[in-house]
């Protein structure tokens, strides 16, 4: 907790969050950033990115340190904290669990956390073959057999990125019919590499220090053991914005309503990142977010006169 009243107070240490703080910091404003876990987001699990202009091959662990680095040199200050809400006024106060800051302008950057399958060793097995993200990490299996869980347009999507990249792609889905988008699904069907594995879930990870197969079990119980390299989850996402709920206008999803300027319903309050309803969540975009982000909280903090 601090006496101090910051320009800027940025809830979540992500892409988005370190790139606002940089930002901010150009901008010569006071920046606080407040992480409940440690800075860099879920990128810090991937091994290597390769869809992020200039820095192709860097680990996501390497990439974060690289931001983080830059906005702490810059001046903007971290804390370790989880934020549980924000109260409204002309000093906006930031509530965690172990008490308040207070801030001109807040960015909401917390992201979105991937729904996960809950099957034993998921955890341990993210960037050993788990993943979350095909588009990041799928040149990684080239060649190889993948497969996809989920029934709607991310999983669709996801996999029919990877039948132009594996050798295999088995696409899981605990019912008969998918939920996206029918184009999608029939453009699939056509793919000879692509095979549907429908009324049916994953049920075991099976690996040797990386995953090797996966078990599936129908809707008859009946289990059949698949030979992949990798397992893309798409079953969904879950923003973590419900603690902010009385200040920001969500969609049906839990997304922050908010569009390019981040702005939210409540003046001097801003939205950054995977948390925000938005049509491409990859790191360019949580960078280009923390950014917007920040310039509006600056142009906020400027034209007021009793702040």
């Amino acid at each position: 907790m601090s006496d101090k009243i910051y320009d800027v107070i940025i809830i979540g240490a992500g892409t988005a969050g370190m790139t606002a703080a940089i930002y901010a910091r150009r901008a010569s404003k006071t920046a606080l950033m407040i992480e409940a876990k440690t800075y860099g987001g879920q990128i810090i699990n991937t091994p290597a990115i390769d869809n992020y202009p200039a820095e192709p091959g860097i680990s996501g662990y390497d990439f974060a340190v690289k931001i983080f680095e830059q906005a702490k040199a810059l001046g903007a200050d971290i804390v370790y904290e989880k934020a549980v809400g924000i109260e409204d006024g002309t000093i906006k106060k930031v509530k965690t669990e172990k008490g308040e800051y207070e801030g001109k302008a807040v960015i909401i950057a917390c992201g979105s956390e991937n729904r996960k399958l809950g099957v034993e060793y998921e955890d341990m097995l993210i960037g050993r073959g788990v993943s979350y993200c095909a588009t990041c990490d799928g040149m990684f299996f080239r060649n190889k057999k993948v497969a996809v869980v989920g029934g709607g347009n991310t999983a669709l999507e996801d996999a029919l990125y990877l039948a132009g990249v594996a050798e295999t792609v088995y696409l899981i889905h605990r019912r008969d019919k998918f939920r996206g988008d029918d184009l999608t699904a029939s453009l699939l069907s056509k793919r000879g590499n692509v095979k549907f594995v429908l009324n049916s879930r994953v049920t075991k990870l099976i690996a040797d220090k990386r995953l090797t197969a996966v078990e599936v079990t129908d809707n008859k119980g009946n289990t059949t053991e698949l030979e992949v390299s990798g397992l893309f989850v798409a079953v969904g996402r879950v923003p973590e914005n419900q603690p902010f709920s009385d200040l920001i206008e969500l969609d049906e999803a839990g997304y922050a309503v908010s569009g390019e300027n981040c702005r939210t319903k409540t003046p001097g309050v801003f939205v950054a990142g995977d948390n925000r309803t938005k049509e491409v969540r990859q790191l360019v975009t949580a960078a280009s977010d923390g950014a917007a982000a920040a310039t509006e909280a600056v142009k906020y903090i400027n034209a007021r006169e009793d702040i």
